[in-house]
């Protein structure tokens, strides 16, 4: 089944029962509550991307990927620019980063969104247990002004230049 043309993809991923790899989910269900009622906007949760959210992707106008970091300061908040990036030879097919999403769908249906962002929030914690670290909790007030800033300005229409 083909999806349906999105304006933007929220596509976020984590475990909500490794403490800080759990923002994502989280912050994909704020955003599904935020944009419920805008058809530009069409949110996904995953534990993990993998090959098949390539489709959804390919169908999307723009993108921004969701997820925790283990290379930030805890608490930190990252937006990133993504481009397509060729997947490793033997495709991992249970784990896929932001960039080799894009590739395989531009390999795969020939189409990748042209505006794709990463937005990450540093983790503190990965241990076995629900919620989030003091530096993560700290963290969502700003990242979900961010999050929504960040697709609201990716399905915005660019100004005319016609006068």
């Amino acid at each position: 089944m083909k999806p349906t043309p999105t304006q933007c993809l929220i596509l976020a991923c984590g475990n909500t029962l490794r403490e800080d790899d759990g923002v994502g989910p989280w912050l994909a269900g704020w955003a599904q509550d935020r944009f419920h009622a805008d058809p530009r906007f069409r949110v996904l949760a995953a534990q993990q991307w993998t090959p098949e959210l390539a489709q959804d992707i390919a169908a999307a106008a723009a993108v921004l990927f969701v997820d925790c970091s283990s290379i930030t300061a805890p608490g930190a908040v990252m937006l990133s620019d993504v481009s397509p990036r060729g997947t490793p030879q033997g495709l991992a097919t249970h784990h896929l980063g932001a960039s080799e999403l894009l590739a395989l769908a531009l390999e795969l249906f020939g189409h990748a969104p042209q505006k794709a962002l990463l937005l990450t929030v540093g983790a503190a914690s990965l241990d076995l247990r629900e919620g989030f670290s003091a530096e993560v909790e700290g963290a969502l007030p700003r990242t979900c002004r961010l999050l929504e800033e960040t697709v609201l300005s990716l399905v915005a229409e660019p100004e005319s230049t016609q006068r």
